[in-house]
């Protein structure tokens, strides 16, 4: 039996910088250790934001034992880098970057949702764009075809 297929963590950016070395040594010289990039947006979310973990995991869409076991991970790698002196590097990982949409109808900007379909316009899930502008962008689409007002009245 085949296992499970991963599913991708959604992180918010790709970091800026990915290296960190100890200063005054060659990084010639150092031993490197890999950080991933979702092991990367578990610490910001954490650790910078100071979000709790069922958020972080909405926000990653993944469960919120897998963002603990990711987590730990994480902080295990950064504190091995600094105790042990060793250089930290920042790539790979199985991951997708969030997506940034913006609402034709209100002009809002908000966020993909979890991979489910959305209730409509009673949605209470966060980052939900029902909750920031009132129309699906499908709905906005059409309201603003469809708009009586919009027409040129005949002479």
């Amino acid at each position: 039996m085949a296992p499970r297929p991963r599913k991708r963590r959604v992180v918010e950016s790709e970091p800026m910088h990915t290296v960190f070395k100890p200063a005054g040594v060659p990084k010639a010289s150092l031993e490197e250790i890999v950080l991933t990039v979702e092991q990367f947006e578990a610490i910001r979310l954490k650790d910078l934001e100071g979000l709790e973990q069922e958020a972080c995991a909405e926000l990653m869409h993944i469960s919120r034992p897998t963002f603990q076991r990711v987590l730990c991970r994480a902080r295990e790698i950064v504190a091995r880098a600094l105790v042990e002196g060793k250089a930290l590097r920042i790539e790979g990982g199985h991951y997708r970057l969030r997506q940034h949409l913006q609402c034709r109808y209100g002009g809002n900007v908000f966020c993909d949702i979890a991979e489910q379909e959305c209730p409509g316009r009673h949605c209470r899930r966060r980052g939900c764009h029902y909750s920031v502008c009132g129309k699906a962008v499908g709905q906005a689409e059409q309201a603003q075809v469809d708009d009586p007002t919009d027409q040129i009245p005949e002479p």
